[in-house]
């Protein structure tokens, strides 16, 4: 294993095997023992693509509020799942499947559209080119600007679902999709992942499905393989500390260093950011 392979794996705490049902009870408790400190929060917001990651860390957050109301007559815990479209969404029956599956107890449908439109319109209007990629960040803003609101609302906290092989890549959006107070699947690779999946009995083409962020107009479902430069299955190795080709080593461990900002909150003076 090469040097940097284990520091990563030490700072993302990344197990080479798992037992799906542990890892399951590991999230579902975290949940139930934040809830349950901070007593003046009720719940959890999500957002839900319709994509392997909110499927699974929505579930989980149902079924943590379920055992947290179980005999309780006031039922006083929920769970509010909220799509996001921006206009109308390609895969929009994939959320609806990912809504069964979870059986939120709310859920809204807030389409961004509009609210997105406007800001790129404000700020090219100002001289500021927008370029396409741009406004992509501008729909994970927005999405995030939505789950908080919401979770003021209804007194929750906002749920993100970073997971291992997504945190090494930093293929997230500051301050947008990265946006977040609990991040339940912190430690899974993305096939450790779809085991917990199956053993929750999720629709298998819910998490069978190419991932992709779906942000840019013009290269819409652009697979996120394809904007990575390299397979899941070659950074999950990476990340279960096996032997991985030079080519996906190098392009992982570049896209760990650039992504370094992400993984920190903001520099202050007392920070050694150039080590």
């Amino acid at each position: 294993m090469y040097e940097l392979q284990k520091q990563i794996i030490d700072e993302l705490k990344v197990l080479p095997v798992i037992d799906a049902q542990e890892e399951i009870r590991k999230s579902i408790d975290f949940m139930k023992d934040y809830l349950k400190k901070y007593m003046f929060f009720n719940g959890f917001v999500l957002g839900i693509s319709g994509g392997q990651d909110s499927t699974l860390v929505g579930k989980l957050a149902q079924l943590a509020i379920d055992e947290l109301n179980e005999g309780q007559d006031s039922k006083e815990y929920k769970f509010v799942a909220v799509r996001l479209p921006y206009g109308a969404q390609a895969d929009a029956s994939d959320v609806d499947d990912v809504i069964n599956f979870i059986q939120p107890n709310i859920t809204y449908d807030v389409n961004i559209k509009a609210a997105v439109d406007a800001s790129v319109k404000a700020l090219r209007d100002a001289g500021v080119d927008i370029t396409d990629f741009t406004k992509g960040n501008e729909k994970a803003r927005e999405r995030m600007k939505a789950w908080y609101s919401i979770a003021a609302y209804h007194n929750c906290v906002v749920l993100g679902t970073d997971h291992a092989a997504e945190a090494l890549t930093g293929f997230y959006t500051k301050y947008g999709d990265g946006g977040s107070d609990l991040v339940p699947i912190y430690r899974l690779n993305k096939r450790q992942g779809r085991q917990l999946l199956q053993e929750l009995g999720c629709p298998d083409h819910l998490y069978m499905k190419v991932p992709t962020a779906d942000l840019e107009d013009n290269r819409p479902l652009l697979p996120d393989e394809v904007a990575l430069g390299v397979s899941y299955e070659e950074i999950d190795d990476y990340l279960e500390g096996k032997e991985v080709s030079d080519t996906a080593k190098n392009t992982i461990e570049a896209l760990y260093r650039k992504s370094a900002h992400k993984r920190h909150l903001p520099i202050t003076i007392f920070d050694n950011f150039w080590k």
